[in-house]
């Protein structure tokens, strides 16, 4: 058995880390992926592929709503989206909290470069401040597809029915699958960091060389 800490998946001995206070928000968390799945499959959110977006955008009017936390849209984000985080660095410095991050660093953000986060409180709020008619297109948009998943859940609980998903997130993106961008990398690498950017780096070395030679 395993339980979600993170994004990640963490084996059970770990499990003594997370107290009555946070299981409940992972409970909450499960459901909403399965109440994402079923609108995705029902239709009510529309999949669209990073091939696919750019029209969508383009000639159908969805607006892009990016979701990923701070650290990776500054890495690389499509020109003129918008930008509500789902995940927001957790500031608690209690010291169970402060043991939990000193876990995640551990075993997830040294390879990663990944925040230990909790849930946005004002996700909702905030998309309503930036986008107050709850008829606007938007295609919710994160790095691997699972987050947009439970913000285009809780987006439709809040009344916004013109839901876009953006299936398989920004690491499905080809190389002009979005045509403008912004940040020193490329989309489908933002989700990267830690040790684990250096490993792709040598990859990407390696593989250009093979392509060279």
């Amino acid at each position: 058995m395993a339980i979600q800490l993170n994004h990640l998946y963490v084996s059970t001995w770990q499990q003594f880390l997370l107290t009555s206070t946070t299981r409940r928000p992972l409970q909450i968390s499960a459901v909403m992926s399965s109440n994402a799945k079923q609108l995705i499959q029902s239709g009510v959110v529309r999949p669209i592929s990073a091939k696919e977006a750019a029209p969508a955008m383009k000639y159908e009017g969805f607006v892009l709503l990016d979701i990923r936390p701070d650290w990776e849209r500054e890495k690389a984000r499509v020109s003129g989206s918008l930008h509500v985080p789902l995940f927001v660095e957790d500031e608690d410095y209690s010291p169970i909290t402060l043991l939990k991050k000193w876990v995640h660093f551990g075993y997830i953000g040294l390879w990663t470069g990944q925040n230990f986060t909790m849930l946005n409180p004002n996700f909702v709020r905030q998309v309503e401040q930036a986008v107050p008619d709850k008829d606007t297109k938007l295609l919710v948009a994160c790095g691997e597809g699972l987050r947009s998943m439970m913000a285009a859940s809780k987006l439709h609980e809040g009344g916004y029915k013109n839901l876009g998903w953006l299936a398989g997130g920004f690491n499905r993106a080809a190389e002009d699958d979005f045509p403008q961008v912004e940040g020193k990398e490329k989309p489908q690498y933002a989700t990267i960091g830690g040790l684990s950017f250096y490993f792709l780096k040598l990859l990407l070395l390696f593989q250009g060389a093979r392509k060279s030679s």
